[in-house]
């Protein structure tokens, strides 16, 4: 099948969904990366949903992708995730525009650059985050990796934490500091995209409760690396982009975790139906109420994303970005429960797709930035202060 007679990447995801669904616990219970979902997302073009169509993708917006997240996660929220994942670092390089670039100092290489890795994705390269680290998370201005200058380029030193598809992607979105601070004392920290191979090392210490496929084992880093794998093409420009675009760094989890509330509702209301429990009454109105709460995470989703699509750089827009990632992860967890109460103890046993749901849907709250962080930038917001600064502890 060639790229123009394929499906649009909508109706991929969701014919997808349930072959994703099948598989989902099998690689939950040996907490290993769903290789198959991957190869099946690869031969749909999924891996080039973000890339411009001149390079070969589908040159989706923020909206679509949104779209094809959700339906993926209500298959298996960790294989979406890890889609997630790569498409935070193929539409943050695809999203940013060319003169937004240039008035950032980009170089012409960096154009050269970032065009041939949204072509290899779109030929079927995976890309993974390695930005969070043990005792700092996703605070960017807290990383501990350092990088220096070297004759031809740059070298990488440090440890990443929760590096979901790591040994399985073939390049790494790192974030590292210079290790001379500016003269102000701010750290200078960037986005470097890391091949995989000699000098990156992943480390199997991933056995967690929920998203166990993602595979986000520990990953070390001692590797030298060329000159145009310095994203963007200047130094500094982590912090900037972090606060500039944060739907990549916040909302994009949202649309992942609104997947995974709903397959929660289906898969309780699939539950109740065989068992022949839905004449009960208590049990329907957890579905009505579920149902009702995943519809207006959706809507918060979805006008996040309209935003994100229309002004990404607006202060209103970060506000529904926010919002869209606090609501989706405190929806998911709170509807996964209800559901599990509605559907019963049979339901817990290791093996239902309720009980695997139910611990995917826990870390949503967790995701950084975690509900309270969010809701602390809201507040924040909401007192008209600046949420990135007026707090004692950085938010990136």
């Amino acid at each position: 099948m060639t790229r123009t007679e394929r499906t649009s990447p909508l109706t991929a995801a969701r014919e997808l969904a349930p072959v994703l669904a099948r598989r989902a616990p099998e690689y939950d219970e040996a907490g290993t990366f769903p290789q198959a979902d991957f190869d099946d997302l690869r031969a749909a073009g999924l891996l080039g949903l973000m890339v411009p169509t001149r390079l070969g993708g589908a040159g989706a917006s923020f909206a679509d992708y949104v779209d094809v997240a959700a339906a993926l996660a209500t298959g298996a929220g960790a294989t979406a995730l890890i889609f997630n994942m790569h498409a935070s670092v193929t539409g943050a390089l695809a999203h940013t525009p060319d003169d937004v670039a240039r008035a950032m100092g980009a170089p012409p290489s960096y154009f050269v650059a970032r065009d041939r890795v949204l072509a290899d994705a779109a030929a079927g390269a995976l890309y993974a985050v390695a930005m969070s680290e043990r005792g700092v998370g996703s605070r960017l201005s807290q990383v501990t990796t350092r990088y220096a200058r070297t004759a031809d380029g740059f070298r990488i030193t440090g440890s990443k934490a929760f590096v979901s598809g790591a040994g399985h992607a073939d390049a790494y979105l790192v974030a590292a500091r210079a290790a001379e601070a500016e003269s102000d004392g701010e750290p200078v920290v960037s986005y470097f995209l890391v091949p995989a191979g000699a000098g990156v090392t992943v480390e199997p210490t991933w056995n967690s409760l929920g998203m166990r496929a993602t595979g986000s084992h520990d990953l070390h880093l001692d590797v030298t690396v060329p000159a145009d794998a310095l994203l963007g093409g200047v130094e500094g420009l982590t912090l900037l982009l972090a606060q500039v675009m944060p739907h990549w760094l916040v909302a994009s989890y949202a649309a992942v975790y609104v997947g995974v509330a709903r397959s929660a509702v289906d898969a309780a209301s699939a539950h109740l139906t065989e068992r022949g429990l839905q004449h009960l009454s208590a049990a329907r109105a957890r579905l009505g109420r579920a149902d009702a709460a995943v519809a207006a995470a959706r809507l918060v989703v979805a006008e996040a994303a309209r935003r994100v699509d229309a002004d990404p750089g607006a202060e209103e827009t970060r506000r529904w970005a926010w919002r869209a990632k606090l609501l989706a992860g405190d929806t998911a967890a709170q509807v996964a429960t209800s559901m599990l109460e509605a559907a019963g103890t049979s339901a817990t046993r290791r093996g239902h797709a309720l009980e695997r749901i139910y611990r995917d849907a826990r870390c949503g709250a967790l995701q950084p930035p975690t509900s309270d962080v969010c809701a602390d930038w809201l507040g924040v917001a909401a007192l008209d202060g600046d949420p990135d600064r007026d707090t004692a502890v950085p938010r990136w």
